[in-house]
């Protein structure tokens, strides 16, 4: 098996079988990110993949899940990704799952058949990053993307029967625009319903132009203290009932697991007793990528 340049994926896949199905991300401008980088976007020869597979299942007795890198699988022609589930399911009938990164762009060129038909052929969930819901953040992080398009895409992959995992980032509008990417992240997620929702925090990565934002003073981070604030005032908002939530990757400040709406009392508790100072924070040096 073979994979060109650094492995990204989803902390949730560390287990999974990763074959790229295309190379890069089809966006890869986004203002605060340095994955992908080093790589072209383009879409992997399909007897490539197929071989990957086939040697896959010679190298493992089992294999329950499988993620179909890089940045935006579903991108691929359907009757491509069709082709590689097909495969999936011939070889590897005990896998459980398949997943993948999905753009909204990806997403609105699928359309409510074709992602039904990968549905039906194991296309389980797919990741995607909301990062904001308010329009101006998005719009200077160039996403590329409204909140409208975003909610839109996310609501035609639950329509399609597939599980939507979508990720925010804490932080994202400094101090500036604070408040605004709090409520409006939250009114988006809950328009989206996704079934899994995780919260990043915000971290500045050398090479991309937030970095040089923020080492020219045109972006103002938020401190520890500041993203707690914003976080409680965030999941205060949300109302996406059975939706697992999670704030535990290395970036987070605070580590925070439960389900909505059920957990959401417990949830801020939690927050408000990290802002007092009774629950301790990640130290700035042990939050990493």
């Amino acid at each position: 098996m073979r994979y060109f340049g650094s492995v990204y994926r989803p902390p949730s896949e560390a287990r999974s079988l990763i074959v790229q199905v295309t190379y890069g991300c089809s966006h890869n401008t986004c203002a605060f990110c340095s994955m992908y980088k080093a790589k072209k976007f383009t879409l992997r020869p399909m007897e490539e993949i197929l071989e990957d597979f086939r040697m896959a299942r010679q190298a493992y007795s089992k294999v329950g899940r499988i993620f179909l890198a890089d940045g935006d699988a579903l991108i691929r022609p359907a009757v491509d990704l069709e082709r590689i589930l097909e495969v999936i399911g011939e070889l590897f009938p005990e896998c459980e799952r398949v997943t993948c990164y999905a753009s909204p762009s990806s997403v609105h060129k699928r359309t409510s058949e074709e992602l039904k038909r990968l549905r039906e052929r194991n296309l389980t969930m797919v990741y995607m990053g909301l990062e904001s819901g308010c329009d101006e953040v998005l719009k200077r992080m160039r996403k590329g993307h409204t909140a409208a398009d975003i909610v839109a895409a996310g609501q035609k992959i639950n329509a399609a029967g597939i599980d939507l995992s979508v990720t925010a980032i804490s932080g994202l509008g400094g101090v500036e625009l604070w408040r605004e990417h709090a409520m409006d992240t939250a009114a988006a997620l809950s328009a989206m319903k996704p079934a899994y929702i995780g919260l990043l925090t915000l971290m500045v990565e050398p090479g991309t132009p937030l970095y040089d934002w923020v080492e020219k003073g045109q972006f103002q981070l938020l401190d520890s203290h500041q993203v707690l604030e914003e976080t409680a005032l965030l999941v205060a908002q949300l109302d996406c009932e059975g939706a697992v939530f999670r704030m535990n990757h290395a970036s987070n400040y605070l580590t925070l697991k439960g389900t909505l709406n059920e957990d959401k009392q417990a949830l801020l508790k939690r927050i408000h007793s990290a802002m007092s100072g009774r629950t301790d924070l990640r130290p700035e040096y042990f939050r990493a990528l």
